[in-house]
């Protein structure tokens, strides 16, 4: 996992430049059909990377953005009527069933399928119309990163040629830097805590709210932390009622629209007793997080997991796990 985390920065210039012409190809689909809705198809990381890029296409495009279950096709057999949408398939294997099963049925309903996967030749990318390689390389560790960061980032690369979109196009060629730069960042206040913690919760908003579902699956997978993760306003309807003395919180906050109600959410946490840390912004009784700076908004939170990775990876050494083979995990799953 160490090593696979340190090669993202090279792993993004290498889907850049290896992959642009496949990009190019499905935006100029999407721009002749003028999709009025989009849908997701994925499961685990993928599932986070697949609802990070509904926030963004929502937020730059205007276009609605849902994810299907795989098992509407795989299992329940009901076809889906998609005439006139998008449908995004995302699976760093491109393997499991149910997912293959549900981009054949998005296309016979009428969808364009577009799959995102680390395996041009996978039966994934033999259902759909396009395929986006991510070229990341082979990825031993079974917790997924590169292929993970590599996922949004052909998400967002799409998108924005999709949409002729210039200020994202040129941050995302800058991504690499941005990668590098995070991955020297120091988070040892946050493992300080939980090296110690049975529970956390991991909050955010907008994109960032798909990275605060990532960073509480990694805990579960490397670290053996029972972390769940919540919009930093969600989070204000019920669960924060067990917020209390020295609950470990982390809040991602990035430089855009919701970085203000981040901060209130984590003041607010803080008030009750809880060991908040944050990024983006200070807030009164938070630990503020470093982050690279002055980043597009959209770009902002998939440097934010580069970080989380690293400080996971030694976090889970630290606290007597193997982040590399986690228990009870297999690499590839595949269901149905």
């Amino acid at each position: 996992m160490a090593r696979e985390v340190a090669e993202i920065p090279e792993a993004a210039a290498r889907f850049l430049s290896q992959s642009a012409a496949e990009v190019e190809k499905a935006a100029l689909t999407l721009r002749r059909a003028n999709p009025g809705l989009v849908v997701t198809v994925a499961r685990g990381s993928s599932d986070h990377a697949a609802n990070y890029l509904k926030y963004a296409i929502e937020l730059l495009a205007g276009i609605p953005v849902a994810s299907v279950g795989p098992s509407v096709a795989s299992i329940y057999g009901r076809p889906l009527h998609l005439k006139g949408a998008a449908c995004l398939g995302i699976s760093q294997s491109g393997r499991s069933p149910d997912i293959v099963e549900m981009m054949r049925a998005a296309g016979a309903g009428g969808a364009i399928p577009i799959a995102i996967t680390n395996d041009a030749d996978s039966p994934m990318a033999r259902a759909s119309a396009h395929t986006l390689p991510l070229n990341a390389g082979e990825e031993k560790s079974v917790a997924a990163t590169k292929t993970f960061v590599c996922s949004v980032l052909a998400g967002l690369c799409l998108l924005a040629e999709w949409q002729d979109d210039a200020p994202l196009r040129a941050a995302l060629q800058k991504v690499p830097e941005s990668f590098a730069a995070a991955l020297a960042l120091d988070w040892s206040p946050l493992a300080n805590r939980l090296s110690r913690a049975s529970q956390a919760y991991v909050l955010g908003r907008g994109p960032a709210f798909a990275i605060a579902a990532e960073a509480a699956l990694k805990l579960k997978e490397t670290c053996g932390l029972h972390a769940e993760s919540y919009s930093a306003a969600e989070v204000l309807h019920g669960p924060s009622a067990i917020v209390a003395a020295h609950f470990p919180v982390l809040a991602l906050g990035v430089q855009d629209a919701a970085l203000p109600h981040v901060a209130a959410t984590a003041e607010r946490l803080a008030g009750q007793g809880a060991d908040v840390f944050l990024t983006g912004t200070t807030a009164p009784g938070a630990t503020m997080l470093p982050s690279v700076p002055d980043l597009h908004p959209l770009v902002a939170p998939l440097v934010l997991i580069v970080s989380f990775y690293a400080f996971a990876e030694a976090l889970s050494r630290r606290r007597g796990f193997d982040p590399d083979t986690p228990p009870h995990l297999r690499k590839v799953t595949e269901t149905t």
